[in-house]
């Protein structure tokens, strides 16, 4: 009689207790949310021309803004439901390493020089020096490569963005004479 009233009873599962939440996961969506309803709030002091007939230069902005607050409400609510990511396993991650505190002040730094560099040397320079020293600082091999495709990828965003969509780009001195880089 008593073999039959143990197993009848539910088992406590470990699945039943509550889970902890992952507050790493929920403060990286709200990063999300608050870049993009800063980018929302921000996005209509952009100046339109006159001569704009079509969507305009907000439109774009907006969209992106809008489905980064979307996108990061919806991992938020995920997450407080429950539902987070597991890591893979075939992930190649080194839980015991620590920060590499150098490399990080090093890519920051670049993003400092960037912004510095943007003005007066044009954005193709400024965005192939960018380039450049996340992957030197991230020890790229062979690093010659490294900077022969940040180059051609500042160029190529160049002419895209300045050339093809009439994005004002800076193109910098060295670039002043060629009209297919400018926005």
């Amino acid at each position: 009689m008593s073999d039959l009233a143990s197993t009848s009873a539910p088992a406590a599962s470990p699945a039943a207790a509550p889970a902890k939440r992952p507050t790493g996961e929920i403060l990286f969506a709200l990063v999300f949310v608050s870049v993009g309803v800063a980018g929302l709030a921000t996005a209509g002091s952009i100046p339109i021309p006159p001569s704009e007939t079509g969507i305009g230069p907000r439109a774009f902005p907006y969209i992106v803004c809008g489905l980064l607050v979307l996108c990061g409400a919806g991992v938020v609510l995920q997450v407080l439901r429950g539902k987070v990511g597991q890591a893979e396993d075939s992930e190649d991650l080194d839980v015991t390493a620590k920060t590499d505190w150098v490399a990080l002040a090093k890519l920051v730094g670049f993003v400092v020089l960037h912004i510095f560099l943007i003005e007066p040397a044009g954005w193709p320079v400024a965005a192939a020096v960018l380039f450049s020293g996340a992957a030197w600082s991230l020890d790229a091999k062979p690093l010659w490569k490294a900077i022969a495709v940040s180059v051609i990828l500042a160029l190529v965003l160049q002419y895209v963005f300045g050339g093809l969509l009439g994005v004002s780009l800076p193109p910098g001195p060295l670039l002043e004479g060629v009209p297919f880089f400018h926005g």
